[in-house]
């Protein structure tokens, strides 16, 4: 059992993770603007935070054995995690991470694909610039792991398939639910095989 602090706890992917840890009998401190939006449940305690006020944020993570940080990275400021995480003194770090900047070729990125959603292309640059800054940590144990294309809601089937810097594809696209996400988020916690690196996850 973990004392794990989750940033982003209410959201689509934080709450999944959430109900994952709580399955599993980790103490969890959810962290989110507006706790009301956080699901009650066993070993869980709401706690409202700011992802941007470095301060108050590294006084919420004191004491915990991890952060688990799913925030949207186009809002967030990743010298401000990093730095909250830090200054508490934790050394283990996992974040919930985006697709765009995986390879869909040798040197050739999902963001950069012609056909790629300009809805998306803010949070998917963001977020590949997050993890080319995290590439320079080196004194957290940290972990960066990238969904598929498709990152959507869906079932727990505990059935998916893990990769490294590459797109993980299937006949069907390229696809992994919050729910199996969640999954592979926690087995990392739990048994940590890609410290320092980035990793992803897909049907």
């Amino acid at each position: 059992m973990a004392q794990v602090a989750l940033i982003g706890a209410s959201g689509n992917a934080g709450s999944r993770i959430l109900k994952e840890l709580s399955d599993r009998g980790h103490k969890v401190t959810a962290i989110a603007r507006d706790t009301g939006r956080i699901a009650t449940l066993p070993g869980v305690t709401p706690t409202p935070g700011d992802a941007n006020d470095r301060a108050s944020l590294a006084a919420l993570l004191k004491g915990h054995d991890a952060v688990i940080s799913s925030v949207h990275f186009s809002v967030s400021n990743v010298e401000t995690l990093v730095g909250a995480v830090r200054d508490a003194g934790v050394k283990r770090y996992l974040v919930v991470g985006g697709a765009g900047s995986l390879e869909v070729a040798p040197g050739q990125k999902l963001i950069d694909q012609p056909d790629f959603p300009e809805a998306y292309r803010a949070e998917a640059a963001a977020g590949g610039e997050f993890l080319d800054y995290l590439r320079g940590v080196d004194d957290l144990d940290w972990t960066f792991l990238s969904p598929s294309a498709e990152f959507v809601p869906g079932e727990r089937t505990g059935r998916f398939r893990l990769g490294k810097d590459s797109l993980l594809t299937h006949d069907g696209g390229s696809s992994i639910s919050f729910e199996d996400f969640a999954i592979a988020l926690v087995d990392e916690l739990e048994t940590p095989r890609h410290a320092r690196q980035r990793f992803t996850v897909g049907y």
